[in-house]
């Protein structure tokens, strides 16, 4: 009898000092943390289509020296495309009209 106490006794066998117990917790709150917003960021740009196979996005992306690039995504197929500001020349066939309203948004009538 006097064997079983002595191991009910013992307990875990880990101190209550230990500064390293925290440590757990806050490391599995801080993966809760960022998955919430990963998910809040889906959420808050209508994102959920790149997840889906059978949808199709576009993405327009301005980088820091004005280059633009659109992203498109049709069903498992990712494209990437950068827009040049080089001027083209030739000849063409005339699609319709653009026109910029004054609050500086451009509106294309196609013909």
């Amino acid at each position: 009898m006097k064997y079983l106490r002595r191991k009910q006794d013992r307990g875990t066998g880990f101190s209550d000092n230990d500064p390293m117990t925290g440590l757990a917790n806050l490391f599995d709150i801080g993966l809760v943390f960022i998955v919430g917003l990963l998910l809040v960021l889906f959420a808050t740009y209508h994102l959920e289509d790149l997840l889906k196979e059978d949808s199709t996005v576009t993405i327009t992306r301005q980088t820091g020296e004005g280059d633009m690039e659109i992203i498109v995504k049709k069903g498992r197929k990712i494209e990437a495309m950068r827009v040049s500001r080089a001027k083209t020349s030739g000849r063409g066939q005339r699609l319709g009209t653009a026109y910029r309203l004054g609050d500086g948004t451009m509106v294309y009538v196609p013909e």
